[in-house]
């Protein structure tokens, strides 16, 4: 089945949250408060239900955190993110700050997400809006 571009960016969003959520070794209940109800709030278009994509995704992101992969994987969300960057943006600012701080870990991945990945979407998404 051929997911749509929304789809691609709805599971590429839980993937950068959820890796940014657990990238400092340290998951809050408001982290997984906000993540629970920012999957619940995605119009969900996968014959895979989002219980098990995000239990999937979790034990994923683990692995690539334990194996030192945590930049490989934020890349590789890279092209489903720029699918809509301000909310991706929006989901990586507060995912982050959530828990009342920002960690070092955490604050590099902003950095790369903003600056590298998303930095030509934003600004092209910003001049349509004026």
């Amino acid at each position: 089945m051929q997911l749509s571009d929304q789809q691609n960016f709805n599971q590429a969003l839980i993937k950068l949250s959820v890796l940014l959520y657990q990238v400092d070794g340290m998951v809050s209940l408001s982290e997984q408060d906000y993540l629970s109800d920012m999957v619940d709030s995605l119009d969900w278009q996968s014959p895979i239900c989002p219980e098990a994509f995000l239990n999937d995704t979790i034990y994923q992101t683990r692995k690539a955190i334990d194996t030192g992969d945590a930049l490989t994987l934020l890349r590789s969300l890279k092209n489903d993110l720029a699918f809509d960057a301000e909310k991706t943006l929006e989901v990586a600012m507060a995912i982050t700050g959530v828990d009342g701080e920002r960690s070092e870990a955490e604050t590099e991945l902003l950095s790369v997400l903003t600056h590298k990945l998303l930095a030509k979407a934003l600004i092209s998404g910003k001049d349509t809006l004026q």
